[in-house]
């Protein structure tokens, strides 16, 4: 447990923020879950002080700073209430100490916005086009907005000749290297006490996709990376756990499918299914959108000539 403190300007301030009576206080402590205590001071001031666990006391701190940037100028004599915060606004999507992420394209831009403005995001593009990071740092802003109550990400595990089960370890460790990738993007955005704080706290899971059979996610925001491994089975299976309140956002590279059957891919199928289905938003990225070292744009563009000059000698 730690302690966080703030101080709010005046009275009217901590009304604005904490209700009449407090009666908000109640509300933030239980949505937020942590304890927090108000002291008035001889001067005005209000001083705050948050106690929980170090992400939900960071979480805590963070909103109210929020809700105390967002208050409106007295209207009439009174304070106008909070709104809420834009989500992806002046370029910035998420920052963190020095690390500010911002899209680097226009379709990066598009794919941003329509993360915030519909529940289903189907992400296809080439490697290095910043699908999965976006779709991470999107996670985070909505979090830290208060937008959600959790983060999880999932991928399916294409096994390579080892069978998990006979591999040495817990679950954990067993299914640690296919999840690699997902951890690395939190790394890089929060650092590792931030991202181990997360985890500890139940706020962001990483589990293989064969795991998320059977539940309900509300109050989620809920990545399925490498999404082409996927069978239509599991796509269905998938995009079906969406509960109330909850965005999903599917990332795939329709070019490294690594399934046997490359036909029976559920990524494929997604986006020819859900093509004209209501609140389903679609983002399709080219190799111009690579934001990797500059060569990865020219590997692309090596493998997609190679791929064209084969199909053609084939059909002669």
């Amino acid at each position: 447990m730690i302690t966080k403190r703030l101080k709010l300007d005046n009275a009217d301030e901590a009304v604005a923020i904490l209700g009449i009576q407090d009666s908000g206080l109640r509300r933030l402590e239980r949505e937020l879950k942590v304890d927090i205590f108000v002291r008035h001071e001889e001067d005005g001031s209000v001083d705050v002080t948050i106690r929980g666990t170090t992400s939900h006391a960071d979480r805590a701190l963070h909103v109210i700073n929020s809700l105390k940037q967002q208050i409106a100028p007295a209207v009439g004599g009174k304070t106008a209430a909070a709104v809420p915060q834009e989500p992806f606004s002046n370029g910035v999507l998420f920052q963190s100490g020095r690390t500010v992420i911002k899209p680097r394209t226009e379709r990066q831009k598009a794919y941003i916005e329509a993360i915030f403005s519909s529940d289903l995001v189907i992400s296809v593009g080439p490697a290095g086009t910043g699908k999965t990071f976006l779709a991470v740092a999107a996670a985070l802003r909505a979090l830290e907005l208060n937008m959600i109550d959790r983060i999880i990400l999932t991928r399916p595990i294409v096994e390579a000749g080892e069978k998990l089960g006979f591999l040495p370890g817990d679950l954990y460790e067993k299914v640690n290297p296919y999840l690699r990738p997902l951890y690395d993007a939190f790394y890089n955005l929060l650092g590792p006490e931030k991202f181990h704080a997360l985890r500890n706290d139940e706020i962001l899971e990483i589990v293989p996709l064969a795991y998320m059979r059977g539940r309900t996610l509300e109050n989620a925001f809920i990545i399925l990376d490498e999404a082409q491994n996927t069978v239509p089975e599991q796509m269905k299976m998938f995009l079906t756990r969406m509960g109330v309140n909850s965005k999903i956002v599917v990332t795939g590279d329709i070019t490294q499918i690594d399934l046997k059957e490359k036909s029976q891919s559920g990524l494929v199928q997604a986006t020819e299914v859900l093509k004209n289905a209501p609140g389903v938003s679609f983002a399709h990225f080219t190799k111009e959108d690579v934001v990797r070292h500059p060569l990865v744009k020219h590997i692309i563009h090596a493998y997609e000539n190679w791929d064209k000059a084969r199909a053609k000698k084939g059909c002669a």
